[in-house]
Order: C-alpha cells, then structure tokens, then sequence
C-alpha cells in the first residue's frame, strides 16, 4: 500500500519502475505512468540488474529483507531512499556506502522519520534536553476483537510487540519490556489512546546525544492486553513445536489466523496520530516545540493515511537527494536529513502541499 502511493507520487515528475512479486499487486498501477515487473527481491542478481539504469532505488520490503536489500542496492552503486525499518544496525554498511559514493537514506518514514527529522533539525539549533515522541495508525471504526488493522506490513507489527524497547533516562541508556509502562491520553479529533512502550528510537540513540528520550506507539484502549495474552502464551515464538505429526513455528499460525482480521480494506478509513516534543534551552531561555499529526484516509485519491504520511515522507527526501539538496554520502538516518534548514523546509513544504500537515505550537518559559 505504501509502495503504490510513493510509486504514484514519484511518477508525477519523474520515470519510474515499480517491482513486486505479486503481479496482482502491480496492476493497480495499470492504470498510471508506471513501468511495472515481477520479480523476486530476495534474488541478489535481480535486483542489481532491476536497478541498473536506475538514478535513485526506494526500498520497500518487509523488514526481515531490509538489510540485504539496502547492501545489494550500494554494492551495485546506486543512490536509495528506505522505508524498510530492518532490525540489523545500519551503520554496518556505512563504510561500503562512502566507499561507493553512495547517498543512503533509511527509516525514511513517518516514525521513524519525520520523527527523527524534527529531532535532528533541534538538536542542531539547541540544546534539546527532552525528545518525546507518541505515534500510531488505525482504523476510524473499531472493530472488535482487535480494533486494530495492519497499514503496513502485519509481521513488521508483531516485531514492534516482541524487541525490548530502548529508551534514554538522565543519559543512560535502558531497556524495557515492549508494550510496558501503558499511558492513557487524550487526542483532539480522536479521543482516548492508550500508549506504550516499543522499540522506535533506533538510530537517535547513537546520533543524537539527548539525556531523555522514547517513543511511545498508540492504540486504542485495551491493545496492550490482547497483545500481551497472545505472547505470553507463545503465540509469537519463533521456536518449532511439535504438533501431532507435524512440527510448527507458533508465529506462523499466528500470522495465518490474524493477517485476516489485521488486513486494511483499500476504501477503510483510517488515521494517523503523532505528537512530539521536544524540550531544551534555546538563545537561553527554556523552550518548548511541540509538533502534531493527525491525517486520515483520502477517499479522493484511495491512499491510506499510513501511505501518505509515511510514503511522502520518503518520496519528499527522494526529490531531495535527486535535486541536489542532500549528498551526504554514506549510511543517512533521518535526523541527518533534519540538520538542514533547506531540507527541513523543503520537507515541510512538500508534505503540506500533498495534505499531509504538521500543526507547531512554540512555548517559551
């Protein structure tokens, strides 16, 4: 879904090629001014020869195949623009990324990413004490037993349930249990979400040297225990069982019985919510940002809110790094992006003229 609305965006101004292996999947872009293949991404060879003519990859596979696909794209030289959110640490291809001349921006989402963004562009400006960050995507209509579905890809979500979530406290370091230490709050247009603690940090936690920092993810009230119940029981292992004759990874029954229940319809409302804040000192005062999101399903154009703001979130930072606007070469997260002033604004500016809108509200104390 998030792939099909970069594809359409991008090919407003420029040539693009879509690839999946699902043909199916490629003839919603039948209709547009879209090249489209089928092949499998998995396949090292078919990918360096998909992209060779390319000036820019984006990359958008499930996560598991994050990592290998990125170090296929910069062996093979090309500039690429990620949304993947792999587990494996970025910086390991760093090296190979300089030494290939190569401009390689990950995470480059909504959280991770934008969320970065706005952290990196303070963090350059001030002396930011405090980094906050609450962030979700669902369904307008609450539908039990969930109330939940998956506008990306369902495994990826499983994932966020499962690692230890990393946050900073007083400049240290910590590690909590994912979907611990739940808040109940209050969102305008919304109303009441519960948060709680998943890995969504990732690389602020080595760039960016801020003594407090976490993200908290959003869902409705009572996300937390259902997810809870099935992990603690093991429906979420990975480890084989044996099962009358047949032996079985807990996980693939699980994802079997609620990708069903987790699918977003393609005309299924739904919305984004993100507040962040940010807290420091500036020009010596005590200063305050908070930025907020709330953006819903477009009917007009059939893009999910979680395509859009995750999408053009990344094909804003493909139009910079085609204009010339960021070439820094090597492994880029977010926040390096959020450094410049003129890639801040441009990002803005892009994001506001396809819907997307970051309401701002400064306090000074």
């Amino acid at each position: 879904m998030v792939g099909r609305t970069m594809a359409v965006d991008l090919s407003k101004d420029h040539a693009v090629t879509s690839v999946d292996r699902d043909k199916q999947a490629l003839e919603q872009l039948s209709s547009q001014n879209i090249q489209t293949q089928t092949a499998d991404l998995s396949d090292k060879a078919a990918v360096q020869t998909i992209i060779a003519d390319a000036d820019l990859v984006v990359g958008a596979v499930p996560g598991f195949m994050g990592y290998q696909t990125l170090k296929w794209v910069i062996e093979a030289g090309k500039d690429i623009v990620d949304i993947s959110f792999f587990p494996e640490d970025p910086f390991g291809l760093d090296e190979l990324a300089k030494e290939k001349g190569v401009v390689a921006v990950m995470d480059a989402g909504v959280a991770p990413g934008m969320s970065n963004i706005i952290a990196g562009y303070h963090n350059e400006r001030m002396d930011v004490q405090e980094f906050v960050c609450y962030v979700g995507g669902l369904p307008t209509e609450r539908k039990w037993p969930y109330e939940y579905k998956a506008p990306f890809s369902p495994i990826d979500v499983i994932e966020e349930y499962l690692r230890p979530s990393r946050l900073v406290l007083n400049g240290e370091l910590h590690e909590k249990e994912a979907l611990s230490e739940p808040e109940i709050l209050e969102f305008p247009g919304v109303g009441e979400l519960e948060a709680f603690n998943t890995d969504g940090l990732r690389t602020l936690i080595k760039t960016m040297n801020i003594p407090n920092m976490k993200e908290k993810t959003l869902r409705y009230p009572g996300h937390i225990e259902l997810m809870r119940v099935l992990r603690e029981t093991g429906f979420f292992n990975y480890t084989e069982m044996q099962v009358g004759e047949s032996r079985i990874r807990p996980i693939d029954l699980t994802t079997q019985l609620l990708f069903p229940k987790w699918k977003l319809g393609e005309a299924e409302e739904e919305f984004t919510v993100m507040q962040i804040l940010v807290r420091g000192t500036e020009n010596g005062r005590s200063v305050s940002y908070q930025y907020d999101l709330l953006d819903r399903y477009d009917a007009a154009t059939g893009a999910s809110s979680m395509s859009r703001t995750t999408g053009y979130t990344c094909t804003a930072i493909s139009r910079l790094v085609l204009d010339g606007d960021y070439r820094q070469t090597g492994v880029s997260p977010p926040e390096f992006v959020g450094k410049s002033e003129t890639c801040f604004n441009k990002l803005l500016a892009l994001l506001e003229q396809r819907g997307v809108h970051y309401k701002s509200e400064i306090t000074v104390s």
